[in-house]
């Protein structure tokens, strides 16, 4: 059974994996090459190697090297836990960009980027469309002379504020829109989001669609950019033809667009350059790991990695149910599939093959959020039982079906379960408007209300007979 563990990288997941670890009664060690947050952390400790000991195949241990102030160390440990995530090396595609290299202004990807002062008054570019470059955009345009936002492919700008009022991911990520998705065919799906998405702003009319609408992608946060495109704050532009001296060319224009700077919002790759190949192989943008987590081919799985996957959801609570399942697995109270089966699993999902319901998930490291954390909790017993809870506490089945898919339904049982979980799960709407509610004023009752109350409990019982039974 592994007793002491090496955490490498000190971010969500890490912490994640300390807190899990703690729980389970191991001993973790984690090591953060910054000098920010990172069980017992070791600050500025960048991780060398992570190596197998040569009695692996009995012991399962790994030998991890490090460097601080200079200085080597080497330790033994039962388990790693790789956290370094998948943000970790920009990409920064100059090659794709003919001309960068004459260009007088100042480039850099937006990594760097800090302040917005440095904008002040200038030409400023942004390459890319994702959350960082519409941020980025979005707050140059408040200094800067003028802003351009290059986008190849377009994408989905969606607000924060959902109908009347609501946080977008409290309404969007429940477990009946969840199973209401995963029934339908894909290009429904597809149209009926785009549909939706256009209720509050026509991407066409504002450059923003996707060219790709079949495939999901990452969906853009920004309540604020609509408003500065409209007002001639931000210019959406194609793709960049060519970068001159103290310019640039657009695709399907001829005219060229003095620029001062330029941020590229491209992207990160991710690699392992403390485990050999043999260990861990990336190619095409991911890792062949069984359920994102496990290396299949290991004679002994005491090495996870959490953290590396992309879910239609919050990074936090995946990484955290990654962890409660892996130290389980590093502990040896739960067990892994044969190899073979594992491996089967991973050349499947590797083909990318859309099974033409619900979202399509074609892309490296996209996952379903609900549907994969659920899978994750079955192997711990820590998936809340829907029907048997109808039965027992029906009030906190159909709010946990109907309601927001919050981290609470994941404490409600098995391992880790906290007693206060039902609690929070039946007040979070109350304290999601607590703060908003400073001027509380009585409604008028609507003279309808009581038959619209009576209509929507016959749909909640045609519903809830459809779904269990």
């Amino acid at each position: 059974m592994a007793k002491r563990v090496a955490i490498v990288g000190a971010g969500v997941s890490g912490l994640a994996s300390i807190k899990c670890c703690l729980e389970e009664g191991l001993e973790p060690t984690c090591f953060e090459r910054s000098d920010d947050l990172g069980g017992l952390w070791r600050f500025t400790t960048k991780v060398c190697s992570v190596t197998k000991c040569s009695d692996f195949t009995v012991s399962g241990q790994w030998e991890v090297v490090t460097m601080h102030e200079e200085k080597q160390e080497s330790a033994i440990f039962d388990a790693v836990m790789v956290c370094t995530g998948f943000l970790t090396n920009p990409y920064l595609p100059l090659d794709s960009f003919p001309g960068i290299n004459a260009f007088k202004g100042q480039y850099f990807h937006s990594r760097q980027y800090k302040h917005p002062d440095i904008f002040k008054d200038k030409r400023v570019l942004v390459i890319g469309m994702g959350n960082s470059g519409t941020d980025i955009a979005v707050e140059a345009s408040h200094l800067a002379e003028k802003v351009f936002l290059s986008t190849t492919g377009g994408g989905w700008v969606i607000s924060r504020i959902f109908d009347s009022g609501y946080p977008w991911d409290m309404v969007f990520m429940t477990r009946f829109q969840n199973m209401l998705r995963n029934s339908l065919p894909t290009p429904i799906v597809t149209w009926l989001m785009a549909r939706k998405i256009n209720n509050w702003l026509n991407h066409a009319n504002y450059g923003l669609i996707p060219e790709d609408r079949t495939q999901l992608k990452e969906f853009v946060l920004n309540d604020e950019l609509p408003g500065r495109i409209i007002t001639g704050k931000v210019f959406i532009r194609p793709s960049i033809k060519e970068v001159k001296e103290n310019s640039v060319m657009f695709n399907n224009t001829s005219k060229e667009e003095p620029i001062d700077i330029i941020v590229f919002a491209t992207g990160y790759t991710f690699a392992f350059p403390f485990l050999d190949e043999s260990v861990v192989k990336v190619e095409d943008g991911q890792a062949s790991l069984y359920k994102y987590i496990f290396p299949a081919h290991l004679q002994k799985p005491t090495l996870a990695i959490i953290g590396l996957i992309k879910p239609l959801g919050s990074m936090i609570p995946t990484g955290e149910t990654q962890a409660r399942w892996a130290v389980r697995v590093l502990k040896g109270v739960n067990k892994l599939p044969p190899p073979s089966v594992m491996i089967e699993e991973i050349n499947a999902r590797r083909e990318n093959k859309p099974s033409w319901f619900g979202l399509c998930y074609c892309k490296a490291l996209q996952s379903d959020y609900i549907t994969y954390i659920d899978e994750l909790l079955t192997y711990i017993n820590a998936k809340p039982k829907l029907f048997s809870m109808l039965l027992t506490d029906p009030h906190l089945a159909l709010t946990v079906f109907f309601g927001p898919c919050s981290p609470y339904q994941f404490r409600l049982t098995g391992p880790g379960k906290w007693e206060g979980a039902r609690n929070a799960i039946m007040t979070q709407w109350d304290r999601t408007f607590k703060v908003t509610k400073g001027r509380v004023v009585q409604e008028s009752p609507c003279p309808f209300e009581g038959f619209l109350k009576l209509f929507s409990f016959l749909a909640l019982l045609v519903a809830i007979f459809l779904i269990f039974l």
